[in-house]
């Protein structure tokens, strides 16, 4: 099994504004993301607290930068988050995860770092 290279990076946690439609917190939601680390970003939408402004970083992000970083409300974390895959997950770059990293002075993954998952061998 491979190291999830976002274990060691957490950069777009701290680049990116996190915003999510209301109801996926815990006051909509039982087990959603926590109400008391959001701010209301309009009608409809929240963003996670920290993430406003040009300096942001995820509240929920613990750790460094770029050597060990770990989400504290990963099982309850927005969908956003769920939906943001490293560059090369699958086999497909994300832009957007270069970005964050180059934001914080790290290479971009390559493909060789998170390689598309080798199929299953077949059952004789």
């Amino acid at each position: 099994m491979r190291a999830n290279p976002c274990l060691a990076c957490g950069a777009c946690c701290a680049h990116f504004r996190a915003s999510f439609y209301w109801a996926e917190t815990d006051d909509a939601t039982p087990g959603g993301v926590p109400a008391a680390m959001t701010e209301k970003l309009n009608d409809f939408f929240l963003i996670m607290r920290g993430t406003r402004g040009p300096e942001p970083r995820c509240e929920a992000l613990l750790g460094d930068i770029g050597a060990g970083v770990r989400c504290s409300i990963y099982e309850r974390r927005a969908s956003i988050c769920r939906e943001f895959p490293p560059s090369w997950e699958d086999g497909v770059q994300n832009p957007r995860c270069d970005q964050a990293r180059a934001a914080w002075g790290l290479t971009p993954l390559a493909p060789e770092i998170n390689p598309e998952p080798s199929p299953l061998p077949r059952a004789a």
